[in-house]
């Protein structure tokens, strides 16, 4: 009963009427009154749904067209963007357009200065035209003259070949007598080359026959420097080496100290034989010394050459060494040079080394000093001594040296 209420409450439009009469016969057993407030209720809920069925009808169909609005927006957007990339295209191609017509423009207006140029030329070339006429006369006198210088030009050549084929002949000759110019210098140079193996073997000679004198010093070898035999009698032949540029010719070099590493911390035997090589450090013995030096009076000459450079000497007149048992004592003249006589101090001192101490020190000064020398107490110089400290010769401050040698010559009666 409830749900036909419901039904015909819920008609909507031309069947309320209707509806109405229906109710009001199947309520006739009731009252009509107490109902109606539902069925208006009803009614209104079903209008409520007609209307709620419609707007969403209605949505639905706007939401079809606000999709298909969308679509084609989306279409117009693309639309649009490709029309804008079309449109960077045209600006680029715009400008490119613009930069070909500036350099059209400017080729333009190159080509127009040239034209101006060509125009002036176009002139000036017309203002030569006008006086052509006047020239052409002068032209076929010129071709007169050309005609004659023609004629000159072809006996010159004649000439010229005439003279082409003796220079070629002279050129010939010249290759020979080149080529036996090459001859005769090669030739020569050989020449050149026996002339100085007969020069070094003339100089081997000399030496060999001065060596063959028994000499006893380096005077006989003045002009020809360098290590020689001599012969001493009581020690017999040995080699010097000899000097003639320090001062002078036929000096005996007896020590040298150039920088070598030869070890002068050496015992009294070897300082008598004496030791070292000439090329380089050396002492040349104690023995020798004293066999040359008791021959005839010598001379000593000692050439120093300090740390900084500078080059001294000292020079004694007379210059002696005494026999072993004599413990090979030091003697020297009268002094000259130009660095204090600081070698005094040893005169009369005989040899020491570490091994027989004749100094006058309460030590061995050889043992100190690692160095043979003719010891006092203990030196005033040393050139024995070890690079560096004790390599020196003392005046009124220390001469360390770098260089140092002892020369010995007879002396001039």
């Amino acid at each position: 009963m409830i749900l036909k209420l419901f039904l015909v409450g819920t008609t909507t439009g031309e069947e309320t009427y209707e509806n109405d009469r229906q109710i009001d016969e199947l309520c006739s057993s009731y009252t009509y009154k107490s109902v109606k407030p539902l069925l208006d209720y009803f009614r209104q809920v079903r209008n409520e749904l007609d209307q709620s069925e419609i707007k969403e009808k209605h949505t639905s169909e706007i939401n079809a067209d606000l999709m298909i609005k969308y679509h084609e927006i989306v279409g117009i957007h693309e639309k649009l963007m490709k029309e804008a990339f079309q449109l960077d295209e045209y600006k680029n191609q715009i400008i490119r357009k613009e930069n070909d017509l500036q350099l059209c423009q400017s080729k333009v207006d190159k080509l127009e200065s040239e034209i101006n140029s060509q125009q002036t030329t176009i002139n000036l070339n017309w203002f030569h035209c006008l006086h052509l006429s006047d020239k052409s006369n002068k032209l076929e006198i010129c071709e007169d003259q050309l005609k004659k210088l023609n004629s000159s030009v072809i006996e010159k050549d004649e000439k010229i070949s005439g003279y082409s084929a003796t220079i070629q002949n002279i050129t010939e000759h010249q290759k020979t007598i080149s080529l036996k110019l090459e001859e005769r210098q090669t030739m020569l140079f050989k020449k050149d080359k026996d002339i100085e193996i007969c020069h070094a073997e003339i100089i081997k000679l000399n030496r060999s026959y001065l060596n063959k004198m028994n000499s006893s010093s380096c005077l006989p070898f003045e002009e020809y420097p360098g290590v020689h035999e001599i012969k001493v009698s009581g020690v017999g032949s040995f080699d010097v080496l000899c000097d003639s540029q320090l001062a002078g010719p036929g000096w005996i070099v007896i020590q040298q100290r150039i920088g070598g590493k030869e070890n002068f911390t050496r015992d009294w035997a070897t300082y008598r034989k004496g030791f070292g090589s000439m090329d380089s450090d050396f002492f040349l013995g104690l023995e020798k010394m004293y066999r040359l030096t008791s021959l005839q009076q010598y001379e000593l000459y000692i050439h120093l050459v300090t740390l900084s450079g500078s080059i001294f000497y000292a020079r004694y007149d007379d210059f002696k060494i005494s026999d072993e048992d004599n413990g090979y004592a030091l003697s020297l003249g009268t002094f000259r040079g130009n660095i204090e006589n600081t070698m005094r101090d040893s005169d009369k001192m005989k040899f020491t080394t570490f091994d027989r101490d004749n100094d006058a020190s309460s030590d061995n000064c050889a043992v100190w000093f690692n160095s043979g020398w003719w010891y006092n107490n203990c030196f005033k110089c040393n050139l024995n001594g070890l690079y560096g400290k004790d390599l020196v010769w003392w005046s009124e401050t220390a001469n360390y040296l770098k260089e140092a040698k002892m020369l010995i010559r007879p002396k001039d009666e």
